[in-house]
């Protein structure tokens, strides 16, 4: 027999994403300093007897959460970005093709001043920008980009809307028409 589905009534949205990261300092300096997010507050360390670690948030019982840190960044979701010490913690960034891997994409007002400022400091970037011009996604570019420590990121606009909005009332949520 099929299981009935109940739904989690009252999500109004994502608040925030987090992600661990090797060092704490050189991620709060990349998305403050080169993606112009802004630091709110920093905690840690944290470290909890027993079972509580696994329990609660699904790690190795004897992990340190060293710190962590909220970042804001513009009008999409927080993020909350941990460094963590564990015996048995995986060093190796998953790639978009493995399981649990995964980029952020950000959203800009203009693609071209974006992707100056990205080479102009340094960033490594994934191929050249990429504009789709059919199918639901036309009229997006797009690019990925590395953080230091190897995470993948993407720049992404489309000002004049994507081409699946002529086919549905329905849209995706955009940092640029919040109401939408």
């Amino acid at each position: 027999m099929d299981r009935v589905r109940k739904l989690v009534p009252g999500i109004v949205g994502v608040e925030h994403i987090g992600f661990t990261v090797p060092d704490l300092d050189e991620a709060i300096a990349f998305f403050v300093d080169v993606l112009g997010c802004q630091k709110v507050y920093e905690v840690g360390p944290f470290q909890a007897d027993g079972e509580w670690m696994r329990t609660h948030l699904g790690v190795h019982p004897k992990a340190i959460m060293k710190r962590l840190a909220f970042l804001r960044c513009g009008q999409g979701s927080n993020f909350e970005i941990f460094e963590y010490e564990a015996p048995n913690q995986a060093k190796r960034v998953p790639a978009n093709s493995d399981v649990g891997g995964h980029h952020l994409a950000f959203y800009v007002l203009d693609f071209d001043v974006a992707y100056a400022a990205l080479i102009d400091n340094d960033v490594v970037i994934l191929g050249a920008p990429t504009q789709r011009s059919e199918g639901p996604s036309g009229g997006q570019t797009w690019v990925y980009f590395m953080t230091p420590w190897g995470m993948q990121c993407e720049l992404v606009s489309f000002p004049d809307s994507k081409a699946y909005e002529r086919e549905t009332p329905l849209r995706l949520w955009h940092p640029a028409h919040p109401e939408e």
